[in-house]
Order: C-alpha cells, then sequence, then structure tokens
C-alpha cells in the first residue's frame, strides 16, 4: 500500500487533495517522496513565512523543544512572557490571549466583543456585522460569521448573531449599523474571497461609524498580517489599528499558533474562567512565532512590497494575466481564458506550488522569496499559460 491509499483509508475526506506526498523542503523549495523539485508560491497557504526549515527558525524549534515542550496554562513560561511583549510592541496592542489557529483566534474576538457590549449595556447588543465575500474559519460559529452563503449548508443550525453588509457599500454599513450591534468584523484584504483588498473610504467609514456607537473593530489579519502585505499589520496600509486584530498562518512560521490582539478599551474584558485553550501559547509554537518576529526588522518589509511589485509586474507581463490585485505578497490574479484550478493542477506537474482564491490564481510565497526564485516560477508560470 502506498502513502496516498494508506492515507486515505484512515483519514476523513474533507481535503480536495492532489496526488502528491511532501516528503521535505528547503527555503523555498519542497521536494516530494520521488524528490522531484517545487518552487513554492503558496508557502502552506500563507503560513511557511520564512520558507522550509529555515536554520534559525529550526534552531529555536529545537532548542524549545529540548527545554520544555508544553505545560498547562495554570503555569507561566517566558517564552510567552517574551513574545507576547514582544508582538505587543510591534503593533500597538495592550494584551492578548493565545490559541491554535486563526479561527481559535476569530472565537475569542467574538466571545470578546460580545463580552465587552454586555458589560456595559447588557443583553440584546450582540450582533456582529461582517462582510460579503469574507472568510472567518471553519468553526461552527466562525463559519457563520463568514459571509458567502456557499459555506452556509450541511451544519443546520448555524450560530446566531450575524449581519452581513455588502462590502465596499458604505450605504449599506450605515444602514445596519444599529443598536442591537456590538462589532464590525472585516478583513483588509479578502484573501478566500479572491484576494479583494477594501476601499479606503469603506474602511474609513467602518471606523467612524463605529466610534459614534462605541461598536469594536475587528481586523481579521489572520492570512494578511505578519509582514503578508508589506506591513506588519495589514492595517498599517489605511492608516488604522483596530479595537481587536487576530493572526495566526504566518505568525509561527508553519506550527500552529493564533492570537487575539486587544488595545486598552477592551483588554481585560476576558476574566478567569471566560475562556481558554489547552495548547494556546504552547512553548514550542511561541519559539518559533519569536523566531519570525526577530526578522521582521530592518529592511525586512521593505523588501516584501519591494518583491511584491516586481511579482506583480511580472504577472502583468502575462499575455493570459487581465489583471492582478492585492498587495506586498498577497496577489491575486485574474486571467483570460482560462481556469485558476488547471493551472494549480499543471503547476504541479512543472514543479510550482500555485493557490487559487475563487476564479483567480493566488500568491502567497514565502516572505524570505528571492528575485532570482521568482523569476525562476514565473518562467514555470509562463510556460504552463
Amino acid at each position: 500500500m502506498n502513502t496516498i491509499e494508506q492515507f486515505n483509508e484512515h483519514v476523513m475526506p474533507s481535503y480536495g487533495r492532489f496526488d502528491v506526498v511532501m516528503e521535505r523542503g528547503s527555503k523555498r523549495t519542497a521536494y516530494d517522496e520521488n524528490g522531484k523539485k517545487y518552487i513554492d508560491f503558496g508557502s502552506g497557504i500563507g503560513t511557511n513565512s520564512l520558507g522550509f526549515c529555515d536554520e534559525k527558525w529550526v534552531e529555536a524549534i529545537c532548542r524549545q523543544a529540548r527545554t520544555i515542550q508544553h505545560t498547562s496554562n495554570y503555569y507561566y513560561t517566558k517564552i510567552q512572557a517574551d513574545l507576547a511583549e514582544k508582538l505587543c510592541g510591534m503593533t500597538g496592542y495592550k494584551k492578548m490571549f493565545f490559541g491554535n489557529s486563526g479561527a481559535e483566534a476569530n472565537e475569542c474576538a467574538i466571545k470578546l466583543a460580545r463580552k465587552y457590549s454586555f458589560d456595559k449595556y447588557g443583553k440584546g447588543r450582540h450582533n456582529i456585522i461582517t462582510l460579503t465575500n469574507s472568510f472567518h474559519g471553519r468553526t461552527l460559529c466562525t463559519l457563520s460569521a463568514t459571509g458567502q452563503d456557499v459555506f452556509h449548508n450541511y451544519f443546520f443550525p448555524f450560530a446566531e448573531g450575524f449581519i452581513y453588509v455588502e462590502t465596499n457599500n458604505i450605504d449599506d454599513l450605515k444602514a445596519k449599523l444599529d443598536d442591537t450591534v456590538c462589532a464590525v468584523m472585516f478583513e483588509y484584504v479578502q484573501g478566500e474571497g479572491g484576494v479583494c483588498p477594501l476601499d479606503k473610504e469603506f474602511v474609513n467609514a467602518i471606523f467612524e461609524l463605529c466610534a459614534e456607537k462605541d461598536v469594536l473593530t475587528i481586523a481579521d489579519e489572520v492570512q494578511t498580517g505578519v509582514g503578508r502585505t508589506g506591513k506588519f499589520l495589514a492595517g498599517e496600509n489605511f492608516g488604522k489599528l483596530a479595537d481587536i486584530t487576530t493572526l495566526a498562518k504566518g505568525l509561527a512560521g508553519g506550527v500552529p499558533i493564533g492570537v487575539c490582539l486587544a488595545g486598552e478599551k477592551c483588554c481585560d474584558v476576558l476574566t478567569k474562567g471566560t475562556h481558554g485553550s489547552t495548547f494556546g501559547g504552547n512553548p514550542i509554537s511561541c519559539a518559533g512565532a519569536t523566531a519570525v518576529l526577530d526578522r521582521m526588522g530592518g529592511d525586512f518589509l521593505e523588501n516584501v512590497t519591494r518583491k511584491g511589485i516586481y511579482l506583480k509586474g511580472k504577472l502583468l507581463e502575462i499575455d493570459e494575466v487581465e489583471k492582478v490585485d492585492g498587495m506586498g505578497l498577497m496577489l491575486g490574479a485574474t486571467l483570460k481564458t482560462k481556469k485558476a484550478a488547471d493551472i494549480v493542477a499543471a503547476g504541479l506537474e512543472s514543479g510550482l506550488l500555485l493557490l487559487t482564491a475563487k476564479e483567480k490564481l493566488r500568491f502567497l510565497p514565502p516572505l524570505t522569496i528571492t528575485i532570482e526564485e521568482i523569476d525562476e516560477g514565473i518562467e514555470k508560470l509562463k510556460e504552463i499559460l
């Protein structure tokens, strides 16, 4: 029995997997069990922010694994305290909650917003506005928060308390932001929705209207955060800092983590017993995240912006590419005649790892990718297209 047969016999078929068994990786290159090489333009859906097995990242992970791998959250660990201090210092937030994923971070944000409103105003002010075309996770609650009908199936009844506003429609936002709403939750760039940045005027309206009504702003930066858009937080591109921001994916460089960051206004809302996570703040994950944050200084983020501009320019040189949306190294290419899913499959044959976002080709390469590696991947993509 080969690996794929063995896997399929024992694992639920909840993913549309390709018939490739990945075995190892180095920098921005992966290798399958047959030794075939792949240039990585997807970074594990934006998770391997430093590429595969970055030396300093591996050293940090291994050093922590040899020290202490886990302790319950009844106790403190130095690595947790250090990471929290560093992350708050880099983002401007006051406090955080540690989880294991983006969905967990968003669940925490939802609970935080509702308790903030309950503590201050009592029952009945619990609704959260989210946007059409959004994506916030796979748990029952975050699926309910997701503003796409395709996800609202099978798992009835879905969680109540979410109101969907048409993305970039200020009038719709004004009409639905009533006295039952405690928060507005949004992605600055809708990733799973097709790599679609919000209009700056719409973002401005969210913050202005929420400030008037003491409604919290929640920025889901699970995919856009940690340098992906050329700023540490995508909100910096809009000149905004939400009351709450969630991070995950690229934060720990490939090991599970999720973080819910809160500002002064709501950072002490979740008190003892109101929320928890067994593995939240796991020392190994914290070590990985610390190694990632240590790389964000100097001209690192400027280089992400530079490489994003370069990649976008190279994509636009291809005849089949109609337009390119996104920021930094988070890009989505609309194709003129071909289906993105077919190109992803063809990319595997050619040794190129790609992603889709709805009808677009999605590009989330490691933040450490070089210009030479971008050129190598683009040449493969040109041949496919």
